[in-house]
């Protein structure tokens, strides 16, 4: 009854325009004399439950790799941190900041030492700016990359289009056709692309791509145009910039750090193509296969704009903030 007598006075008081903040609010928490009334939790416990899911369990000697709702329950009803909780609360509370500590990704830790001078550059570049500068209106931006491996498979049987209450059905089994690599360029602010395919990727044929932009308007007559590229091997290092900027003085080869292809815009237009038109895969033959992904270049050419970039170099620096904290807390945990 207390308690209840308590929430009513800390309603009135903010009805009549009193401080609403966290810490007054604990206040009338606090001297209630049961913090295990069913259905009421003190805004504390509620903070406390959030840092939990946000820590990893080794922190709590948990021997778990990932907490779910059940966990933090029980581990709050165990360690004392509440007299009883529901499994449904404690999902309840995450959800409403969209924590969800039971699904992972994995991911490459940054490597490379000069990570942040080499991805800033290209972000810079989606800004269009260069060494502190902004772009001249005949500068271009390109960024290109190669998807290999797409594979060829010719259904053992026809694929059946969508019915009413019926999906589309692509008949499991398949015969394989070989296979071809896309070798592509997009300019990333104008959304022009340029690409081919062979039979695999090579030096020979990413020279090939550069030659369809590099030898057309407005790329051939542009004060400059920046290439992005990654470290793959059609395009490292220091041979590459040589082999290209020596045949097209106006191409600057913008390398990224490794394992960074995130910041390469062309994959974002690999994942449209694997969804748009790779996915389910049903070409009869190689031949095919090529005409569908020339195809749809042009059609994507036509009804796309350009990708709403917003990661910038200062984001770039907040996140290995995050990342070293993270490091440290994680070399922690295992010494």
């Amino acid at each position: 009854m207390k308690l209840q007598r308590d929430l009513i006075q800390e309603e009135k008081l903010l009805a009549c325009g009193e401080s609403d903040s966290l810490k007054s609010v604990s206040k009338v928490w606090k001297n209630g004399q049961d913090r295990d009334v069913p259905g009421f939790f003190p805004p504390d416990i509620i903070i406390q439950i959030k840092a939990i899911a946000c820590e990893l369990p080794a922190i709590y000697k948990v021997p778990i790799s990932r907490w779910s709702a059940s966990d933090i329950a029980r581990y709050a009803r165990q360690s004392g941190l509440v007299a009883s909780i529901s499994d449904s609360t404690v999902w309840r509370w995450l959800h409403e900041d969209a924590i969800r500590p039971w699904q992972h990704r994995t991911w490459i830790f940054p490597r490379d030492p000069c990570f942040l001078d080499k991805a800033g550059r290209i972000l810079d570049l989606y800004e269009r700016i260069w060494d502190g500068k902004k772009l001249e209106d005949d500068e271009f931006v390109l960024s290109a990359d190669e998807k290999t491996s797409i594979q060829a498979r010719h259904r053992c049987h026809a694929t059946y289009p969508a019915q009413p209450n019926l999906p589309m059905k692509v008949e499991h089994e398949y015969e394989r056709c070989g296979s071809l690599a896309y070798i592509a360029a997009l300019d990333v602010h104008q959304v022009k692309l340029f690409g081919l395919c062979d039979k695999k990727s090579s030096i020979s044929a990413f020279d090939l791509l550069v030659e369809q932009f590099m030898m057309q308007s407005p790329y051939k007559k542009a004060r400059r145009v920046f290439l992005i590229v990654d470290n793959g091997s059609i395009h490292r290092g220091q041979k590459s910039v040589t082999r290209l900027q020596g045949k097209y003085p106006n191409l600057v080869l913008v390398h990224g750090p490794i394992h960074a292809s995130w910041l390469n815009q062309i994959e974002i237009y690999f994942s449209i193509l694997q969804r748009k038109v790779l996915t389910p895969n049903y070409f009869s033959s190689l031949n095919v296969l090529k005409e569908h992904i020339l195809n749809f270049q042009n059609y994507y050419e036509e009804i796309a704009k350009p990708f709403e970039w917003k990661f910038t170099r200062n984001d770039l620096k907040n996140l290995f903030n995050k990342i070293k904290t993270c490091s440290i807390s994680s070399n922690n945990i295992a010494a």
